[in-house]
């Protein structure tokens, strides 16, 4: 699986992010498929599953969920590739794991950690598309970083 992803020119691009190895690149070839075919970010994430579904009737307004509606399997991968960003962050941090933190340190209404990881998929997959849709890898200066992760602390 590894080697048919290595001839994708998106393979390099997915390798590039923090938290995304080469099995993970691979899989997520298979499931999102050609990434260029979609107008944009938010058909990506409608693709995924991970998009809002805001409901209201009359004066009650209801609580928004993730519409679930699309690829099952691409969203527990995005759902683990998050996962694997947290964990390493003294290794490889990046803007992703500040986001998750923010979400989750917020004074007024901190974030449960499922709605935080499912805001930081949607932050992924629009970071994913427009490096695709670029053309550039994803670049950390991980030394700079590693100084702010302590700091965090």
């Amino acid at each position: 699986m590894i080697s048919v992803g290595e001839q994708i020119p998106e393979f390099k691009v997915f390798c590039s992010v923090p938290g995304i190895g080469p099995q993970s690149a691979a899989q997520l070839l298979g499931e999102l498929g050609d990434i260029r075919r979609f107008d944009k970010a938010s058909q990506l994430n409608a693709y995924v599953g991970t998009d809002l579904k805001h409901y209201q009737s009359g004066q009650t307004q209801y609580q928004d969920h993730i519409n679930k509606r699309g690829n099952s399997h691409a969203r527990s991968l995005m759902y683990i590739i998050v996962g694997n960003m947290i964990r390493q962050q003294r290794i490889a941090p990046n803007h992703v794991v500040d986001f998750y933190y923010k979400l989750k340190k917020q004074p007024i209404h901190p974030k449960k950690d499922k709605v935080a990881r499912v805001a930081c998929i949607n932050k992924t997959l629009k970071c994913l598309y427009t490096m695709v849709m670029a053309g550039n890898d994803s670049r950390y200066l991980y030394s700079d970083s590693k100084s702010q992760n302590k700091s965090r602390k």
